[in-house]
């Protein structure tokens, strides 16, 4: 099953580091005195924190926001427009980064439809490298983990058989093999066994019809669930011979 994972744990990364120059003092301890920490202790705290990559974000995935802006020619009274032409390009990774744990809240997903869905969004292919291949190492992307849950949750929820869970995975991106690995929970008898509940619960909604719409009923829910001909073939003819009905006519070789 998939491990529970506290996401708020991940809303900077563990090896972010801390924004400096937050208070008066510790600019003036570090810039040799000058109380006010004047324009050189200011480009040095914004250099660094440019070269944070992981540097902790606003609700609206942007940096900085208490950075002071430049006052304008006008005395600091200026229009949003000219604020706007101000503002710096929003930093890719922090738009990659801040996308996907807005996907990630509240169920997971797996590498490839996050990175469809940042490539929807435009962002480029290298910032969306970065943080997809940083997510898999804090454990926020594990496509093992989702095939697993997957197969778990499908099959006891829905009846799917192997091949649909199959299917599913494929289309979801998973690696054909964790693809093997996840479905490879199921054998063939836990599958026959559902089969048969299945079946059972359908019946009940196929009593009054002739033999034959029973039977195509039956077996086309199986089959749209996944389950191989033979198998479905044995679970419906069983289940239709308990009903008092004759089944000589099917054969062994299919429907």
């Amino acid at each position: 099953m998939t491990r529970r994972t506290d996401w708020a744990e991940y809303t900077a990364y563990p090896d972010a580091p801390r924004e400096r120059g937050r208070s008066g003092g510790g600019d003036s301890s570090r810039m040799g005195g000058h109380a006010h920490g004047g324009d050189t202790a200011h480009d040095a705290d914004r250099g660094n924190d440019d070269r944070a990559p992981y540097a902790p974000y606003d609700t609206d995935g942007s940096r900085g926001r208490g950075r002071a802006e430049p006052s304008g020619e006008d005395g600091g009274a200026s229009s949003s427009s000219r604020a706007e032409e101000r503002t710096p390009p929003a930093d890719p990774v922090e738009q990659a980064r801040a996308i996907c744990l807005r996907l990630l809240t509240g169920t997971p997903r797996t590498r490839k439809q996050l990175a469809d869905a940042l490539r929807k969004r435009e962002i480029p292919d290298d910032a969306a490298e970065e943080v997809l291949s940083r997510f898999e190492e804090v454990g926020l992307i594990n496509d093992s983990a989702f095939a697993d849950a997957w197969v778990e949750s499908r099959h006891h929820g829905r009846g799917l058989a192997r091949r649909a869970l199959a299917r599913e995975l494929h289309t979801k991106g998973v690696d054909s093999t964790l693809i093997d690995a996840a479905v490879a929970q199921l054998d063939s008898e836990q599958e026959e066994a559902t089969a048969r509940e299945l079946v059972a619960r359908k019946l009940r909604s196929t009593r009054g019809l002739d033999r034959d719409k029973r039977l195509r009923r039956l077996a086309g829910m199986l089959a749209r669930k996944g389950y191989p001909e033979g198998m479905a073939l044995r679970v419906v003819r069983q289940a239709l011979e308990e009903e008092g009905e004759d089944t000589e006519f099917l054969g062994d070789e299919g429907f």
